[in-house]
């Protein structure tokens, strides 16, 4: 609940209700004390909102009561905002509150005061804010109460969202769904963690969150109707067995209704198609309890293959447990049933609140600390990252993503973001060995070093003798070798310590064999790109590319960009090309509507530089600006200026590969395109006399971007010596 001016007085009350419940009487007398030092350090302050500004740590400190943390949490989350809105010396708040409220009330300041002294607040991956971030978590290794007051504080914020103005509600949400919503489910607190996932998408896609919202209510009797009448099913047959539980409907919130619903489209299937909005969760005495409970569920109901999750054995993020089963239910329903204790339930709910270290009269927890052992690793990485916005990316991708739990040969269980790939685990266990893998076995079998692991898998890295160190393919991100920032950082660290000569020779044969591939010179897009990633030679530039400081997709990115205006780089809507050749989606300059079509011999794609050139009979002929017809023209007249428009969807390109022939070598090549989801039109191949051949092909692609990255992984198919941009355009099969 929201508190307002009128309802401050009795937020209050419910705030010491709350207190009593689990804490001293001697320990109340403290929380009334901060309560009235707040509000009279903020009388006069408002609210956007108009309230008074009480009610703002007032809600915080309720947040914090709910997750019975001990006094000093609840009297910070009151205190938060004096030292920085009011001026209160942290010497004063030490003299009157303790050292250790001081010292919370600090830690949460320090957090603030980047965002609320920039003037104009930065995008959530800004440096300013990246730092922030970094900032957040350090104090969380001191004092992790220090971040579940600012789980509290920025909780009240987003319930009030929506009297800021409307660019901030965005950044502010965006910033919630990627940084804190993701955090509390890392700190297993899942009840604050669902509301600010509900909050942000209320205002990044306020349409579906309205739908859905809607969607929900007109539904609500029918599904409750039914979830009871399953209830009274399970509980009844519990009670024959003897099994003391408590069986309780769980309504799923909107975020996570909108994800199931992004998964059933996926599968073809409609909202009228999700049953389990309403979950259904038993509650027990004891992990026996549990497993019995399940096999009571999957007598009555047959299970659904591959939905059953067992968190208990192997617990998520570390914190989770829990047994998820969905059942073909009555009616042919299929419905989501979780079972576990109470005190995991209690776990669920309040996440490492509920182990609280600090709590009066209690020991040190030891399980607390094992649950932030992911915490204490996040710091270690941190210490070698130069940048906070390498410290923010590492915890998008290596520590807010779904995860997977494997194995070592050794037993121990190790857990890795999806995706990740043995490389990954390598560089988890020691970095070096990363930097001395050659090899995997998953499951006793050789692998591939790109291929992702999943749950349960086994994984032995193979060493190599030699100490020739990681390979620079690793980080191509459209190789897939390695999913975790902390993987490519320590791989970019072990490059940076090569001679620079070495990088720079590297980094060269990268670059020209990048733009050969994308049918651009050194000469046509240096200056942009040096000017956009902000180095100021090309020798460094390439240096930064050998130790893999830039990586190629970024230089595909950055050629494309400004080879094609930023005005026009709208998502794509249609097919370009019909059977004519014909486009509307290229503007001649000056001109009125004028047919215009793609040349043939060059096949120019977005991102590439054209100009027109204006036949006798059909319209004007659209060429890249390097194209031999073009440069030897002898009619400079006839040459137009023309800019790509809206960017369409399918461009044709032309491919040409050197390969060594083998049996299944067409068949690889076309498997792999296929899989990029990349159509390919025509295809000619010519042998040589040394059994070499050479493939010419016709892909529909979405411009330079996506063509840099097929034409990367066409290099790693077995026998491919190179894989570039052909300078004719292949039509039906021939080249012209």
């Amino acid at each position: 609940m929201v508190l307002t001016q009128i309802d401050a007085d009795e937020g209050l009350q419910r705030l010491l209700e709350r207190a009593r419940s689990y804490l001293p009487d001697d320990r109340i007398d403290l929380i009334q004390e901060a309560y009235r030092f707040a509000a009279d350090s903020h009388a006069g302050q408002l609210r956007k909102s108009g309230d008074p500004y009480i009610v703002h740590p007032l809600d915080a400190a309720l947040t914090v009561a709910d997750l019975q943390l001990d006094t000093d949490a609840i009297v910070a989350a009151l205190l938060h905002d004096v030292q920085e809105d009011c001026g209160v010396p942290n010497d004063e708040l030490k003299r009157r509150f303790g050292a250790d409220v001081a010292k919370l009330v600090d830690g949460a300041t320090k957090l603030e005061h980047i965002t609320k002294h920039s003037a104009d607040p930065p995008a959530v991956d800004s440096d300013l804010q990246a730092e922030n971030v970094r900032r957040m978590f350090l104090a969380m290794a001191e004092d992790v109460r220090v971040v579940i007051v600012k789980l509290a504080d920025r909780l009240h914020n987003m319930r009030t969202l929506e009297f800021v103005e409307p660019s901030s509600q965005i950044r502010t949400a965006q910033e919630t769904m990627e940084i804190y919503a993701p955090l509390a489910s890392r700190l297993g607190i899942w009840q604050i963690k669902w509301e600010l996932e509900d909050l942000s998408f209320q205002y990044l896609d306020p349409d579906k969150y309205d739908e859905i919202a809607q969607l929900i209510a007109s539904r609500r009797t029918t599904r409750e109707r039914y979830v009871a009448q399953v209830e009274k099913i399970i509980q009844e047959e519990l009670v024959t067995q003897n099994i003391e539980a408590t069986v309780q409907g769980r309504a799923k919130h909107i975020y996570s209704v909108y994800q199931k619903m992004q998964t059933y489209a996926a599968q073809g299937k409609t909202f009228n198609e999700i049953y389990d909005l309403l979950a259904l969760r038993v509650l027990v005495d004891s992990v026996a309890d549990c497993y019995a409970v399940l096999g009571t569920v999957h007598g009555l109901w047959r299970p659904i293959p591959g939905e059953f999750d067992d968190y208990i054995a192997s617990p998520r993020e570390g914190v989770y447990q829990s047994l998820h089963t969905t059942v073909m239910c009555i009616e042919a329903r299929p419905l989501e049933i979780q079972i576990r204790t109470h005190e995991m339930h209690r776990l669920a709910e309040y996440g490492v609140a509920a182990h609280w270290r600090y709590k009066e009269g209690t020991k040190q927890d030891v399980q607390f600390e094992e649950r932030l052992s992911w915490l204490r690793q996040l710091l270690e990485w941190q210490r070698d990252m130069s940048h906070a916005s390498d410290f923010v990316e590492t915890l998008k991708t290596d520590i807010f993503q779904d995860q997977v739990f494997v194995y070592t040969p050794k037993g121990e269980i190790k857990d890795l973001p999806a995706g990740a790939t043995a490389i990954d685990l390598a560089y988890r266990i020691h970095t070096d060995l990363g930097h001395h893998c050659v090899g995997a076995k998953v499951n006793g079998r050789l692998v591939a070093l790109n291929q992702p692991l999943e749950n349960g898998d086994v994984v032995e890295v193979v060493v190599g003798r030699s100490s020739r160190g990681p390979s620079r393919d690793w980080l191509n991100r459209n190789l897939g070798y390695i999913k975790t920032n902390h993987a490519r950082q320590k791989i970019r660290q072990w490059f940076r310590k090569q001679e620079r000569a070495e990088n720079i020779e590297k980094g060269h044969e990268m670059l020209g064999k990048e733009l050969r591939r994308l049918g651009v010179t050194v000469a046509d897009c240096k200056d942009e790109l040096l000017r956009q990633l902000k180095f100021d030679s090309l020798e460094d530039l390439h240096a930064a590319l050998g130790f893999g400081g830039v990586s190629l997709h970024q230089i595909a990115q950055r050629v494309q960009r400004f080879m094609a205006p930023d005005e026009i780089e709208t998502k794509p809507s249609k097919a370009l090309f019909a059977d004519t050749g014909a486009s509307t989606e290229i503007q001649v300059l000056g001109t009125g509507d004028l047919l215009t079509q793609i040349a043939r011999c060059c096949g120019p794609v977005p991102g590439d530089q054209i100009i027109g050139y204006v036949t006798r009979s059909r319209g004007v002929t659209v060429h890249r600006r390097d194209c031999f017809n073009v440069l030897h023209e002898d009619e400079r007249a006839r040459l137009v200026e023309v800019e790509w428009g809206r960017t369409s969807e399918l461009y044709p390109v032309a491919v040409h590969i050197e390969a060594w022939d083998r049996v299944g070598l067409l068949r690889d090549i076309s498997t792999l395109i296929s899989d990029e989801g990349v159509n390919m039109v025509a295809v000619r191949t010519q042998e040589h006399g040394d059994r070499t051949t050479a493939i010419y092909l016709t892909l529909e692609t979405q411009g330079v971007s996506q063509l840099s990255r097929v034409l990367g992984r066409l290099e790693t198919v077995r026998g491919v010596l190179s894989a570039t941009r052909a300078v004719g355009h292949v039509q039906g099969g021939e080249a012209v």
